[in-house]
């Protein structure tokens, strides 16, 4: 989302503009408002963070290379939101990002993916993101490349003149081809069938050794031996407007450079890059000899290289990791930040608590956001053209409720507002296509008729709540 920079913002005009240069720290945190409520420590400290890579890549070379990225450590418990910082981050910035559960990781040996998947996944987006703005790039010379080649099919060139062609029969030519190209730009030959070339796809069959970090061995063995795992040319009837999708591809791969592409890919991530490490708690934990505590442990040890800075072989080339940002997040209810071991603890100076939410937060959450679930709800129901009101009262009612379930039973967080409100509107939702009244308005006492069974049921409010 591009944010124009404040006036009273100072800059180098001669300077080349820079990527993040739409995104200052309170701008950031403004537009993480528009969707997470609170948790204000947490979202000044990603902003920050942020923006120190536009800095860093401001500041002389030899000094740029010594200024390390401050890793945050987000501590809260599940529903408050970490996660959807991270999602939100995503969307704010230009820079490759990877959100990644750190449970998926074990120690080298036993049954997991590699840690070093993480940078060969980042490279993967970074190489996404740079190749949908190169084409962006190309978008209207290949789009006149595609209806060219169209045109060479629909009508076949002459070929080479000779005595036999004569200037009325080129000017006919001409005269037939433009006629053609108004019909294509005019859409009335989209369900003609053509005969077009097209190469097959095939997944390749090696990916089972992706644990070992040999993702990459049956696309590099696809390059060597196009034959072997497909890719070779066909040709097929289609209707106009699918051959159109496929030459559109091919034209689009003849003008980027994907070497280039690569070169672009790679150094984003290593001074843009930012991986999002989810449920770090679920490997904190120190060696004692057996059990799974050995592999957590070895997935720390793994992960600290990694964090530190080393460097990568991915299939686009050589990745450093000396100035990706990391932010971890979890929940640490039973294992603390002091459980990591302390090399891992010290690549995470910056920590950051997210409060649980209380029943004013749930009031903000269902009405606020641009995405409140109260929104989605009449969004959904208005597709049947069935019109529902939420009286303030009954929004009161529900955050009281979820406040009341989360202080008795498991606390989730606001994930509690999605169980309460789906069991709310349950029976409109079943009868909303044949209902007469299409106006809906729910009141504290409709909340209070849906749910006072599962309230007055300690069990089964365990259970559906």
């Amino acid at each position: 989302m591009a944010i124009p920079l404040p006036r009273s913002f100072e800059r180098n005009d001669d300077k080349p503009k820079d990527r993040d240069t739409e995104l200052t720290p309170q701008e950031i945190v403004a537009e993480l408002d528009k969707y997470i409520i609170g948790q204000k420590a947490a979202k000044k400290a990603v902003a920050i963070a942020l923006r120190n890579r536009y800095r860093r890549r401001r500041v002389p070379p030899d000094l740029a290379d010594e200024i390390a990225p401050k890793n945050i450590l987000m501590i809260g418990p599940t529903g408050v939101g970490k996660t959807e910082i991270s999602r939100r981050l995503a969307k704010l910035t230009s820079s490759p990002f990877l959100k990644i559960e750190a449970s998926k990781f074990t120690e080298v040996g036993y049954v997991g993916r590699d840690v070093e998947s993480i940078v060969r996944d980042l490279v993967r987006m970074g190489v996404d993101m740079v190749r949908k703005e190169k084409i962006e790039e190309v978008k209207e010379k290949a789009a006149t490349n595609v209806e060219e080649r169209l045109l060479d099919i629909l009508l076949p060139p002459l070929k080479r003149r000779d005595e036999s062609t004569t200037e009325e029969d080129l000017q006919r030519f001409q005269e037939t081809r433009e006629k053609l190209r108004r019909q294509l730009r005019d859409g009335l030959l989209e369900d003609r069938p053509v005969e077009v070339e097209v190469k097959e796809r095939s997944s390749a069959p090696f990916e089972i050794f992706s644990n070992a970090g040999m993702e990459d061995i049956g696309i590099q063995i696809q390059e060597i031996m196009p034959g072997l795992l497909g890719g070779k040319a066909k040709r097929r009837k289609v209707k106009l407007h699918e051959a159109r999708e496929y030459l559109r591809d091919e034209e689009q791969g003849r003008l980027i450079d994907m070497d280039q592409v690569a070169r672009q890919a790679i150094e984003r991530v290593e001074h843009s890059g930012i991986v999002f490490l989810d449920e770090m708690d679920k490997i904190a934990g120190r060696e004692t000899g057996h059990g799974p505590e050995v592999s957590r442990e070895g997935v720390q040890r793994d992960l600290l290289p990694i964090v530190e800075g080393t460097t990568v072989n991915t299939r686009y080339g050589l990745v450093k990791t000396d100035h990706v940002l990391f932010i971890g997040a979890g929940a640490f209810n039973v294992a603390k930040p002091s459980d990591l071991i302390p090399e891992l603890q010290g690549r995470f100076p910056i920590r950051v608590e997210l409060a649980s939410l209380n029943k004013d937060d749930f009031v903000r959450i269902l009405t606020e956001p641009e995405n409140a679930l109260l929104k989605q709800y009449a969004a959904l129901l208005a597709t049947e053209e069935v019109k529902v009101e939420f009286t303030a009262d009954a929004i009161d009612e529900i955050a009281q409720v979820a406040e009341d379930v989360n202080r008795d039973a498991e606390d989730i967080g606001a994930r509690r507002l999605y169980t309460i409100l789906e069991k709310v509107m349950e029976e409109i939702s079943f009868k909303a296509p044949n209902v007469k009244t299409k106006r809906v308005v729910i009141d504290r006492q409709y909340v209070q008729d849906q749910l006072k069974d599962i309230i007055k049921d300690q069990d089964l409010r365990r259970f559906i709540l």
